[in-house]
């Protein structure tokens, strides 16, 4: 029982992405317990299927088939991937933006891999199956990133540093001469619609529109339902002048921070993060906080 409670805690303590990562972790494991050594398929629930009609059945996987993994090594790699690329955003962003980019990119890629495997009627694609894994969520926030901050680096193994718009090109060159060499291409088919919504989610907020504030809206309407009300009387006050001058404030203050936040991104965006002077450096950790 202790040993249950120290992982609850240490659970509880790890941010969203974190928790996250957990969540995919115990389930590769529970997917391996159930499947190879009881031999109940469980799971298959909620893997994205290619039939249009028993995706209808089971329409949660759409979202859900991003926390299976299949083997070891594409955990492995989908959860090292989620780390890096969460931790050089959420300093930067707000988590529920990132958050948006991650689950919607998912989203996006299982659509195209249904799009595909119902809408051609050949086999060419290869998308017959299921669909696993959440490499469309980590391709969505990887685009996100190369192109709003195509000049942010990251240090790998302590060595050298590179350019995350480096590791994009990278990666996509890489999933588009396997999806036409044949090799998983409905994974990749799901891959290239995670790209895309990373793409236009990064430019259309350098534009000044956050395209996934209906998503997040509509999850926090959605999970509203799972909160307990409170049974406090809300009582309202009339406020008078002090009250609505402090309002203001608090308003002036917010938009003023958030202007401040703008300029240092295009500062980012355009020298990169080592550009950034040291106050500048510590604003956006302490604006990545609140």
């Amino acid at each position: 029982m202790n040993i249950f409670n120290d992982l609850k805690y240490k659970f509880n303590t790890l941010d969203i992405f974190g928790k996250i990562i957990a969540i995919n972790v115990i389930l590769f494991i529970v997917d391996f317990i159930l499947t190879r050594l009881i031999k109940v398929n469980l799971i298959n629930y909620f893997k994205l299927p290619s039939d249009f009609f028993e995706f209808i059945v089971q329409p949660w996987s759409i979202l859900s088939y991003g926390f299976i993994h299949n083997d070891l090594f594409h955990l492995l790699f989908n959860m090292l991937f989620l780390f890096y690329l969460a931790r050089a955003s959420t300093n930067l962003f707000r988590t529920k933006m990132i958050l948006n980019v991650f689950f919607m990119g998912i989203i996006v890629g299982g659509l195209a891999y249904l799009s595909i495997a119902n809408l051609i009627t050949t086999n060419f694609f290869g998308a017959r199956g299921v669909l696993v894994g959440s490499s469309a969520g980590v391709c969505a926030l990887l685009l996100f990133v190369a192109a709003y901050m195509p000049e942010s680096q990251i240090r790998l193994f302590n060595a050298f540093n590179v350019k995350w718009k480096h590791i994009a090109i990278f990666f996509v060159v890489i999933d588009v001469s396997r999806l036409l060499l044949g090799l998983n291409q409905g994974g990749y088919i799901a891959h290239l619609g995670g790209y895309l919504l990373g793409y236009v989610y990064a430019t259309q907020l350098k534009k000044g529109k956050d395209i996934g504030t209906g998503f997040e809206r509509a999850i926090d309407n959605f999970l509203g339902f799972f909160k307990p009300k409170s049974k406090l009387k809300t009582v309202h006050r009339k406020k008078g002048k002090a009250g609505y001058t402090s309002k203001s404030n608090k308003e002036f203050d917010a938009v003023t921070k958030q202007k401040k936040i703008d300029m240092i991104l295009d500062k980012i965006s355009k020298s990169g993060y080592e550009s950034l002077s040291a106050e500048e450096k510590e604003f956006l950790f302490k604006a990545g906080q609140d």
